[in-house]
């Protein structure tokens, strides 16, 4: 049985969305950065879907070496590296590349009686200030990785911008300006654009692109969607309603009757709350779907419930799906009704909300009919 609340992923929707970054860029390797659990679709399930890309990059040691376990043979990258001998030996082991951010590594390798062979990523810090070398240690982190014998050559070099999501604002041109004056001379493939530098920044395209949430269906800029750059969703979050009542004027709904119906409405009840991962920070102004109508959501949002106002709906009733997000409402909708961001809603969806591979029958803009999916495997 599949509960009320539950997320159907759509896993063609990744190879198409990849297929957008390589038109982007067809003269760059794409490194698919799927942390954090797959950004809350599932590490492994994500990596499956995107078999046969150039690499793939995870946060964490750990993320690598269940990634590796589970029979991924593509390059992988850790984005923190490593933290201690412990962390490079199984490095090492599992044929992982860490990202070189600070001396204290270089250390580690130095002191290291490995002979295993080490492909690495060296970090400029070119503006984002959390991690990677000041321009003042980069190249010394080269000289001496330059001089360790198990880590291979030519060192690969990469940073990480700060604000590409802001086309106007030019951070990313002097990021990109510091990171060319440090490494003019050095040789080894370049990496930069994450999925706004791939989108906005064309001379953010280097050697390597890194795209993460485009991959996933969502565009990286405030104000757009993925439908704006023809990405696929592959997450569509679903419910149901379980009652239905008529309330008169004046009647608060919810904790602290922070809402009163204006005036007498049919009043709709969800099973998702934040105990789902539905925020509960999302305002009133916030929409889901019910019958393909856009439906305001009204009271407080709880853990297990929230409430609409299904006056615009008067045909729904006990049992209707409900979409709470999904390719007719794009999550960058509903992230902007909680003042929020997508990643934040798509890594927040809880292990009790149920996951269900299956496959969007999408319509084509203007047409009549509603987005259907098919359950398989």
């Amino acid at each position: 049985m599949i509960p009320a609340a539950h997320a159907v992923l759509d896993l063609s929707a990744p190879r198409h969305n990849l297929q957008r970054v390589r038109d982007h860029v067809p003269g760059s390797k794409v490194m698919a950065v799927i942390k954090a659990n797959g950004y809350g679709h599932g590490l492994l399930r994500i990596a499956r879907a995107l078999r046969g890309v150039d690499a793939f990059a995870v946060a964490r040691v750990e993320e690598g070496l269940g990634l590796r376990e589970a029979g991924i043979i593509e390059p992988i990258a850790v984005l923190e590296g490593f933290v201690c001998a412990d962390e490079l030996a199984l490095v090492l082991q599992h044929h992982l590349e860490p990202v070189i951010h600070s001396m204290y590594q270089v250390e580690i390798i130095e002191a290291s009686g490995q002979k295993s062979s080490l492909s690495v990523w060296l970090k400029l810090d070119s503006g984002m200030n959390r991690l990677g070398f000041g321009e003042h240690d980069f190249l010394e982190a080269h000289r001496r990785l330059s001089g360790c014998s198990q880590v291979e050559k030519p060192i690969r070099l990469m940073t990480h911008l700060a604000k590409a999501d802001e086309l106007d604002d030019p951070a990313t041109t002097n990021q990109l300006r510091l990171f060319r004056a440090l490494t003019e001379g050095l040789f080894g493939e370049r990496s930069i654009a994450n999925s706004a530098g791939i989108l906005g920044w064309p001379e953010a395209r280097a050697d390597w692109v890194r795209p993460g949430i485009m991959l996933l269906g969502a565009s990286p800029f405030p104000h757009k969607t993925g439908a704006d750059h023809d990405l696929h969703t592959v997450m569509t979050l679903q419910s149901r309603l379980i009652a239905v009542r008529e309330l008169e004027a004046g009647v608060a709904v919810g904790y602290g009757g922070q809402w009163v119906a204006p005036r007498n409405i049919r009043l709709g009840v969800i099973a998702i709350g934040y105990g789902d991962g539905y925020p509960r920070s999302i305002g009133n102004d916030a929409q889901v779907l019910v019958r393909d109508t856009r439906v305001p959501v009204v009271g407080r949002v709880s853990m297990d419930m929230l409430t609409v106002d299904l006056s615009s709906c008067p045909d729904a009733q006990i049992g209707d799906p409900v979409v709470l997000w999904g390719d007719q409402l794009r999550i960058e909708e509903v992230a902007a009704f909680a003042d929020t961001i997508p990643y934040t809603l798509l890594c927040a969806v809880t292990q009790r909300v149920m996951i269900v591979e299956g496959s969007i029958v999408r319509r084509r803009p203007g047409a009549a009919g509603s987005q259907q999916y098919q359950r398989h495997g």
